[in-house]
């Protein structure tokens, strides 16, 4: 048994599927440029939203897309939202009445805890 070797396929170099029946689903190419003038090109789905702004996958710079001229895209002032903190959806929640009373509340029970 020594003497023979196995024969058969490398296990994990080469697959077994082909692409036999296979389609590929539609794309595009965004084309993005940095603040340094650099060019990177990206490929999406045809149906996905193409972002305005997107990070070089070498230099990790943010580009921003380019238009079928050449031309920036301008990013909308109603496209920009903005970040909501932790403080904004509490007040989404509750009351700033609330919030006092709670805090009080809070307050009485570790001065109490501690004994002052």
């Amino acid at each position: 048994m020594a003497d023979r070797s196995l024969r058969g396929m490398r296990l994990g170099s080469q697959s077994l599927q082909s692409e036999e029946g296979v389609e590929l689903s539609d794309r595009k190419r965004a084309v993005y440029q940095t603040d340094s003038g650099e060019t990177f090109d990206v490929v999406f789905s045809a149906e996905a939203e193409v972002p305005q702004v997107w990070a070089d996958p070498r230099s990790r710079r943010e580009g921003r897309l380019l238009g079928d001229d050449g031309v920036p895209v301008e990013v909308a002032a109603e496209d920009v939202k903005a970040p909501r903190t932790h403080w904004d959806m509490l007040l989404e929640r509750r009351s700033r009445e609330e919030l006092e009373e709670l805090l009080q509340e809070r307050l009485q029970f570790l001065r109490a805890r501690r004994g002052a």
